[in-house]
């Protein structure tokens, strides 16, 4: 019996040195019931005349203009011919293992609506990985391995953006690719959250993401660090902020500056606190910064911490944990 079909979404701008792989690797998928809505971005390269040579031979395979410019639109151009029970979306510069769309299809037959399936991804690069992506990937996979991708949400993205899979219907409830919002996979990655998918995770590797110096999200804009901020700052505003409850920032470096800039012009209320005392006592932005234990005389506070450094961050929790403070409820981690 046929599987049902998955429609699999692609935005492509001047890749041509790597389109060939990606198409050649959903080609070789072992499940074979899918449609590849791909569209050009603009594309000055010869990357248009790589995936025509692909149309001419594979019909599932199907090319658009993008019917405005950037990412967010072609998506939502190859989206609106979309004819699968299943959509997932890929970049045109990686490469799918061959179980990749069998494995979250099945997931997801077996679960049913209300999910979305994930699995592991690989960076690969010619010049090799950073750190920082390497440190990314072990992060993202760890979530993947305990089911527990929203647990940490407001840290960074938690759903790899080319490797998940999720219902039409439950896709067109989360609102698709209809917000104009950057980081379009951290906006999307909120909405699953939002609207309450819950997460099914597969235990393998499924997609190989390719890293270079060009790739969008080093050069964008609209990846840049202060964008991911306002993001989680307004999700955290809508999602789980309680008004009724002291709110308080942890952390004065750069991005808890950035935060409490981001409260301010939002006419939110919150005290600062810190653990430098070079900077405790000090008035930033109309704030006092005040000591740490200031957390101990405030009732039933909440906390965005913004501290960095992975082995403050344990002794942070270790500190929160004493006053039977709770994840995603009591404290927020915003990197």
């Amino acid at each position: 019996m046929q599987r049902p079909l998955v429609s699999i979404l692609i935005p492509f701008k001047n890749t041509a040195s790597y389109l060939e792989d990606c198409l050649e690797s959903i080609l070789k998928q072992t499940l074979t019931n899918w449609e590849l809505l791909i569209v050009d971005d603009g594309s000055t390269d010869d990357s248009r005349i790589i995936v025509e040579k692909y149309t001419d031979k594979d019909s599932r395979i199907r090319l658009f203009n993008n019917q405005g410019k950037g990412i967010i639109e072609a998506l939502r151009t190859a989206y609106s011919h979309a004819k699968g029970i299943f959509i997932t979306r890929m970049d045109s510069d990686d490469i799918m293992m061959e179980n990749k769309l069998t494995e979250l299809q099945k997931s997801l037959q077996t679960q049913g609506t209300g999910h979305l399936a994930i699995g592991k991804v690989r960076y690969f690069s010619e010049a090799g990985i950073g750190d920082g992506y390497k440190n990314y990937e072990d992060w993202l996979n760890s979530l993947i391995a305990k089911g527990a991708n929203f647990d940490e949400i407001y840290k960074e993205c938690v759903i790899p953006s080319p490797c998940w899979m999720v219902y039409k219907t439950d896709f067109d409830k989360c609102g698709g690719f209809t917000p104009n919002t950057y980081p379009e996979d951290y906006d999307l990655a909120f909405r699953f959250f939002k609207y309450g998918l819950k997460c099914i995770t597969i235990d393998e590797v499924l997609h190989l993401w390719r890293d270079y110096p060009v790739r969008t999200s080093r050069i964008d804009v609209n990846y840049a660090e202060n964008s991911f901020l306002e993001l989680k700052v307004n999700y955290f505003l809508e999602l789980s902020y309680q008004k009724e409850r002291k709110l308080i920032i942890w952390g004065a470096g750069t991005k808890g500056k950035k935060i409490a800039q981001l409260l301010i012009d939002k006419k939110v209320s919150f005290d600062w606190i810190c653990d430098n005392p070079k900077k405790i006592g000090k008035v930033i932005y109309g704030q006092t910064l005040k000591p740490v234990n200031y957390l101990s005389s405030v009732e039933n506070p909440q906390c965005i911490i913004s501290v960095a450094n992975r082995e403050a961050q344990l002794e942070i929790k270790q500190f929160l944990k004493s006053f039977e403070m709770s994840a995603l409820n009591d404290y927020f981690f915003f990197c």
